[in-house]
């Protein structure tokens, strides 16, 4: 297992991290057959795991931190919060902010999805509660997807109702895995699916109740694992490759584009209005 004084997010789930935005790679390590050793990681950043600036940083250095530990061969990535997987971007990262600040968040936002995107892990998301916008990007990443079978819980890419617009390579990453046209009508209104709706359309691979969700990753896992290493891995990388080619030949200019959109008048309008709502929500 990776030590826990490798990465300071690298925790015992019984500790706390002083960190307010975290992960914990926890130090059960699955060991299903030939010694395999997958990661367990818990996202935990009260109250929704939002994907600030800090939170992704600190993510993409646990991923890192698992990437080079080369007898790690997995990662399972859930939610230590009940009821959420990941509610999405930070909105107080986009609101109110200079443009060297959005520059900068966009950028971990890309980095995210880059290291994900191509790790040379098997990932399966556990998705223990609802997932919009970001929290859906980042299932959408691993290799494969898991959802308790709440009505209650939801998933998607619902920026366009809150005034966003999802870059291309959001699109592209959803387009690989439903197809072009759910994608289109999904995108164009901001559709939140349920977890049925959700496996009816490949958004995710299955829905299980919630007391069976780490056992079938588990097992998920080690189906993956069981396939030769080097052929799966080049599998991945010939299916994602031009997609996260892509991306990376625009990425500077996709940076641009966010920053330029993000810091309109009217798009802050946009936000402010949401977070008023979300202020009325909590009152």
């Amino acid at each position: 297992a990776p030590s826990p004084s490798a990465c300071r997010c690298f925790a015992p789930r019984e500790s706390r991290c002083a960190n307010r935005s975290c992960v914990d790679a926890s130090r059960r390590l699955l060991r299903p057959r030939r010694g395999w050793r997958v990661a367990v990681m818990h996202m935990k950043s009260p109250p929704v795991n939002s994907l600030s600036l800090d939170f992704l940083t600190e993510f993409c250095i646990s991923l890192e931190k698992l990437e080079m530990d080369k007898s790690c061969r997995g990662l399972i990535i859930t939610s230590s919060l009940p009821k959420v997987f990941s509610a999405g971007l930070d909105i107080l990262e986009m609101y109110g902010k200079s443009p060297e600040s959005c520059g900068e968040f966009w950028k971990a936002v890309q980095e995210m999805w880059l290291k994900l995107y191509s790790s040379n892990m098997v990932t399966v998301a556990a998705i223990n509660g609802s997932s919009p916008a970001g929290g859906c990007l980042m299932s959408l990443t691993c290799d494969y997807r898991i959802m308790v079978d709440n009505p209650r819980y939801s998933i998607g890419l619902n920026e366009t109702q809150l005034g966003i617009v999802a870059p291309f390579w959001f699109k592209d990453t959803m387009a690989n895995t439903v197809g072009h046209r759910i994608t289109e009508m999904a995108l164009a209104l901001g559709m939140l699916y349920s977890p049925a709706e959700a496996l009816k359309i490949g958004l995710v691979d299955q829905i299980v109740p919630e007391e069976k969700l780490m056992s079938t990753a588990e097992q998920a896992m080690a189906k993956w694992l069981a396939i030769p290493a080097h052929a799966r891995q080049l599998t991945k990388s010939m299916m994602r490759k031009p997609t996260v080619d892509r991306m990376t030949s625009k990425r500077e200019a996709d940076v641009q584009n966010f920053v330029s959109f993000i810091t309109k008048d009217a798009i802050q309008n946009s936000l402010r209005v949401y977070l008023e709502m979300l202020k009325k929500r909590k009152a």
